[in-house]
């Protein structure tokens, strides 16, 4: 299934959203932000997963500005919603995702993958606040997830999980034996999160192991799948607010994402899995970052300022 974007309804839990325009502003405005501070925090060691960070940055400013019940002062809140991050690799934009929200503090990034830091570069729930699992060897997540739901359903509580995967985590037959168990308990308050950046650190997914159809599998497997482009936000809301009123079943949003987007000269980079940046390159990298955010948000000003007056020339 493919979602194209839509005006959001309300969250009972949350209240009415704020006007669609402003909304989607906000949320990409969080979303350079997630990239710029992953950056900083890729500066600190030189070289890193700044690629996955960069990919999947509009997808963590969604899930924690706009679909996670939680709250960031206290990330221990029984009643929260909760993302398990089971690609640990991916900690350094979950960090600056956190940052984001409000659970860091941002200054505390400048700490990432130093000694005695909350923040090391594979996730660790004993280390950072809203870490939910430590991530790292693949293909757990999604049955940790089981079992939280499950648990979250016997209590009674109105809490979802979120699980945030790769698409090379659907090589491991671990992650297709959740999905069964999510499908034959009908676990509607699960919602998986597919990164398909179409890399792994053996190449490109289609070479190593290719999981292709991916929507028809997870749908074959008893889920409510949707797919869309990760790398934009309108469809990503709207996907979201999609999966959030389904009921019976477990949904999945498949999210077809761009290894290093936002940044053109790490977005053409052959070796792309961990990458190395020299040292000149970080602020050439920053300043294409901001480049790219402002020339897209003044043709997305263009665009809409444009549309009233082609309505009125048609009427």
């Amino acid at each position: 299934m493919t979602l194209t974007p839509a005006p959001s309804a309300a969250d009972p839990r949350t209240g009415p959203p704020a006007a669609p325009a402003e909304r989607l502003r906000s949320l990409r405005e969080s979303a350079y932000r997630i990239r710029l501070n992953a950056l900083n925090m890729g500066e600190i060691q030189g070289q890193g997963y700044i690629g996955q960070a960069l990919g999947v940055a509009d997808i963590l400013a969604v899930v924690y500005q706009d679909v996670l019940n939680h709250r960031p002062e206290d990330p221990e809140w029984p009643g929260r919603d909760r993302l398990l991050l089971s690609i640990g690799h991916y900690a350094i934009a979950l960090y600056a995702a956190l940052a984001e929200a409000g659970v860091l503090d941002e200054s505390e990034l400048a700490t990432y993958g130093s000694d005695d830091s909350r923040l090391p570069m594979s996730g660790m729930a004993s280390y950072t606040p809203g870490m939910e699992i430590s991530g790292g060897s693949l293909g757990h997540g999604l049955g940790i997830a089981t079992g939280l739901a499950l648990g979250l359903r016997h209590q009674g509580s109105d809490a979802r999980v979120y699980n945030l995967l790769s698409d090379g985590e659907l090589d491991e037959g671990s992650t297709w034996e959740a999905a069964l168990a999510c499908s034959h308990h009908a676990l509607d308050n699960i919602t998986a999160i597919v990164d398909v950046n179409a890399l792994q650190a053996d190449g490109p997914t289609q070479g190593v192991l290719r999981t292709e159809p991916v929507t028809a599998k997870w749908e074959a497997f008893g889920w409510h799948a949707v797919r869309v482009d990760g790398n934009d936000v309108d469809a990503l809301v709207t996907a979201f607010d999609s999966v959030r009123a389904h009921r019976g079943a477990p949904s999945v949003v498949i999210c077809d994402t761009r290894i290093g987007r936002g940044v053109p000269m790490l977005e053409t980079r052959e070796k792309a899995h961990f990458m190395r940046v020299e040292e000149h390159e970080w602020q050439i990298a920053r300043d294409q970052l901001t480049g790219r955010f402002h020339a897209e948000e003044a043709e997305l000003r263009a665009v809409r300022n444009a549309a009233p007056a082609s309505k009125e020339h048609t009427a």
